[in-house]
């Protein structure tokens, strides 16, 4: 359910008291700022009023145990956005050290997940919320960052990617903003936080984060500096792993509707830098029209028709993964065939491949009839996946001999058995189990 967004303004308490009960860092109270700039960075910028999540007392607790916390990143986000949020992540001035002690001291267990980037994670109501202790960058290498602590949020805002993401809440709904993430979030617009070259330049896996925000929140024309920024950072790509890459794309193409960014990728260069030709954008604009499952490997292979074992292995997919794209390759079905054929074809696939098929031939040949199309989906949903009922034990109680002659028999049967519409049951396998290993013998 959508949280309604309140514009009444934060009550402002004097830095001093929030000071006096632990409530802000000493590190706001930099001489060289202006009273101005120490308020600002201490009074919430707007409240929305708190999401129901923000009560939970697994929370509360992690919050009671760390009063200087706020909620950061994804979780405000979608807070403001009226989403649903799946992990709350903290940001705190403690360093680690304070923060494991002020978490074992309230009785939660700590794990140490990320201490050298100044994370660990508090376990409360047997769900894990990562504590981060606020950074600045002291170096980057494209990829990895050395980091220092800090006290000051704002500093820690701005090293973060996006402004929509940059954004940190307090428990009661208060919201610091210094960049303008709400509003941007309110016009679809995906930012980087400062220049976007030198956010790039820190860590080249954010220009695949872009077009991931970007397919989920952006809404019209993407912003220009930002596009700039990522065809030059395109190079830069290629310090990043297979791995990661993959982990990105899955992401990026299992949005409700990844068409936009997957068709700038192409447009700026990226999707070339990442995988093998021939890329067809098209073909997976037409297969997220047709309403297929927003299945990251079944919008792949649409995206890379001609791909397989190679593309697999430059993803470093995993087994699974691999043998899941791999089996979307087979034969396919077609609105024509009968439901001996889509037996056939169904008892000769792993679950699940033939109805991937079935939406990727439609996205090649989507004109096949007003209905063609959709009633094929519909019945092979409806057929249940036919497996072959007999066994190498199956020919040994026959008294056929152990070895190769088992196997050649049962496949015998298993022709025969297709052959029918795989509609013969158990019993009449061994039937014909029989019928062929006696004709063997003769």
């Amino acid at each position: 359910m959508r949280e309604a967004a309140s514009a009444s303004p934060a009550r402002a308490r004097p830095v001093s008291v929030l000071q006096g009960q632990g409530l802000v860092s000493s590190a706001f109270l930099n001489p060289t700022l202006s009273r101005r700039e120490r308020e600002q960075r201490v009074q919430p910028t707007f409240h929305i009023a708190p999401p129901a999540w923000a009560s939970d007392p697994a929370l509360l607790a992690v919050l009671a145990a760390l009063p200087q916390a706020r909620m950061v990143g994804g979780c405000v986000r979608d807070a403001i956005a009226g989403r649903s949020v799946a992990d709350v992540d903290l940001a705190t001035p403690e360093p680690p050290d304070a923060v494991t002690r002020a978490l074992r001291d309230a009785g939660l267990k700590v794990v140490p997940t990320g201490l050298q980037h100044g994370t660990v994670t508090a376990v409360s109501g047997g769900r894990g919320y990562e504590v981060t202790t606020l950074r600045r960058d002291e170096s980057t290498d494209g990829r990895h960052a050395t980091v220092a602590w800090t006290g000051d949020w704002r500093e820690d805002a701005a090293r973060r990617d996006f402004t929509i993401n940059a954004m940190s809440m307090s428990r009661d709904g208060g919201v610091w903003d210094y960049f303008g993430g709400a509003q941007d979030l309110a016009a679809g617009l995906v930012r980087f936080v400062g220049d976007p070259a030198a956010r790039i330049a820190e860590d080249y896996l954010r220009v695949l984060r872009f077009f991931r925000f970007q397919a989920r929140y952006g809404v019209g024309p993407p912003d220009p500096a930002a596009l700039q920024a990522l065809r030059g950072g395109v190079p830069g790509l290629a310090r990043l792993s297979p791995e990661r890459v993959w982990s990105e794309l899955k992401r990026i193409l299992a949005t409700p509707d990844p068409r936009g960014a997957v068709a700038l990728m192409a447009e700026l260069g990226v999707l070339p830098a990442l995988l093998p030709p021939p890329l067809d954008p098209a073909r997976l604009a037409r297969l997220v029209a047709a309403g297929a499952l927003p299945e990251p490997l079944l919008r792949l292979l649409a995206l890379c028709p001609a791909a397989g074992a190679p593309l697999a292995e430059a993803l470093r997919m995993a087994t699974n993964e691999r043998d899941r794209l791999l089996a979307l390759h087979g034969p396919a079905p077609a609105p024509d065939m009968d439901d001996n054929a889509l037996r056939r074809l169904l008892a000769d696939a792993p679950p699940g491949a033939v109805p991937g098929r079935a939406w990727l031939a439609q996205a090649d040949t989507p004109d096949v009839g007003a209905n063609g199309w959709p009633a094929l989906h519909v019945r092979l949903a409806a057929l249940p996946r036919p497996r072959f009922p007999l066994a190498g034990r199956d020919a040994l109680a026959l008294g056929v001999p152990a070895g190769p002659a088992v196997g050649v028999l049962l496949a015998g049967v298993r022709d025969w058995w297709t052959a029918g519409g795989c509609l013969a049951d158990a019993a009449a396998c061994r039937a014909e189990l029989a019928r062929q290993a006696a004709a063997g013998r003769d």
